[in-house]
């Protein structure tokens, strides 16, 4: 019988054609209806239980083998980013101001095939697989709302393991396979501050309680905060993305508002972080004579992958491009993923697999740029990784 890589690589044409009309009408949130008709057209006809979401347009498909055994449960998330693409392909996104820039439309068709690679074999499957296909992946939270709507109940007993894949645009050769043990992916939350003062003319700056210039002081300290306070074998990252204040140039506004993403690979970094944040603002803004509410929100956990899962992704690594060729990656990035949620609950891992262009450098632009370009020859060998992790861990009962 064929592998499943050559078995992907026969219907090429069908994940392109998937994956580009995905790619031309990208959607964001939880709310893809789009998407999800897409998806739903894709699977049509295969041997699987379909159930769709009530809080948001996701998809489980439930594909019960023909011998019995454990469940294992394969994800890809759906949708897209507030991002006006500027990237010259002739699929790029119809709609303004909305690309897929993170991959998630080639995660999409990769699940989508592997359905239809396992379903060709259903009958020498030993146990269940639950395809869970993930809105809101992009800050919505949209693992959580899945996880109680019953995604991991979909099997009718608990995944022995689940796995996922996210592709990258640069840094990795197209169809590259790889992944680390342990904290993969770090942490996140939302810290978001409003300092308070009162408000006056701009020529009187002492009639008035000025929040700005105390707002753009915590932003400035929040860096040093994490320099001299935060252990350098325990990464934490902060970075303000977003700062308000003022309607005119001679009015000092009442508040100042920024917003900031905090990332952490441990528990405790992300705990220590964010009270030492909390009450440098709020000292700050007391030492000035102002107030300041500071909020937290959106924590997601690490994505901390176990050793077996890892290995069984570095023996599929090497099954389909042969020994040695998985790359081990040597540290966690600081980006975050809500596939933590599922992790959290259950043994997995989540794997790289390079799309960076052949044509292009390796200054080939990342992830969540505009200019970002993922190159279809990696949907094949996408595909077939969740096929073969699947089947592999099904088989070890």
């Amino acid at each position: 019988m064929p592998s499943y890589l050559q078995q992907a690589e026969s219907m090429s044409t069908e994940l392109v054609e998937l994956r580009h009309s995905l790619h031309r009408e990208p959607e964001l949130g939880l709310h893809l209806p789009l998407t999800q008709a897409k998806v739903l057209t894709a699977l049509d006809g295969l041997p699987l239980e379909l159930t769709t979401g009530k809080r948001l347009t996701s998809v489980v498909a439930v594909l019960r083998g023909g011998r019995p055994g454990p469940v294992v449960l394969l994800r890809g998330d759906m949708d897209a980013l507030p991002v006006r693409e500027l990237a010259d392909v002739p699929y790029a996104s119809r709609i303004d101001g909305v690309m897929h820039a993170c991959g998630h439309d080639q995660h999409t068709a990769m699940l989508a095939g592997a359905a239809r690679l396992l379903s060709a074999r259903q009958d020498e499957l030993p146990g269940t697989v639950v395809f869970m296909f993930q809105p809101g992946e992009e800050g919505e939270d949209g693992a959580r709302l899945m996880i109680e709507e019953g995604v991991l109940e979909a099997g009718d007993t608990p995944p022995v393991a689940a796995y996922s894949l996210h592709v990258v645009s640069s840094g990795a050769p197209v169809g590259a396979i790889g992944g680390r043990a342990g904290t993969t992916m770090a942490g996140s939350a939302d810290l978001h501050v409003t300092v308070r003062g009162r408000g006056g003319h701009g020529s009187a700056p002492h009639q008035a309680a000025d929040p700005v210039p105390v707002a753009a002081e915590m932003v400035t300290t929040l860096q040093t905060l994490v320099t001299r306070t935060a252990n350098v074998f325990d990464p934490v990252v902060v970075t303000v993305g977003t700062f308000h204040a003022g309607t005119r140039t001679n009015v000092i506004p009442a508040e100042a508002t920024f917003g900031a993403t905090v990332r952490a690979t441990s528990e405790a970094g992300m705990a220590a972080i964010l009270d030492r944040a909390r009450k440098l603002c709020a000292g700050m803004a007391s030492a000035h004579g102002l107030t300041a509410d500071v909020l937290v929100d959106t924590v997601y956990p690490a994505v901390v992958c176990t050793p077996e899962a890892v290995d069984l992704g570095e023996e599929v690594a090497d099954a389909i491009h042969g020994p040695g060729s998985f790359l081990h990656l040597p540290t966690p990035a600081m980006g975050s993923e809500d596939f933590s949620r599922i992790l959290a609950r259950v043994p997995g891992a989540q794997f790289l697999v390079g799309a960076q262009p052949l044509a292009s450098a390796a200054d080939a632009p990342y992830n969540h740029s505009p200019h970002a370009v993922f190159d279809d020859g990696a949907l094949p060998v996408g595909t077939a990784l969740f096929a073969e992790l699947a089947d592999r861990r099904l088989r070890q009962g």
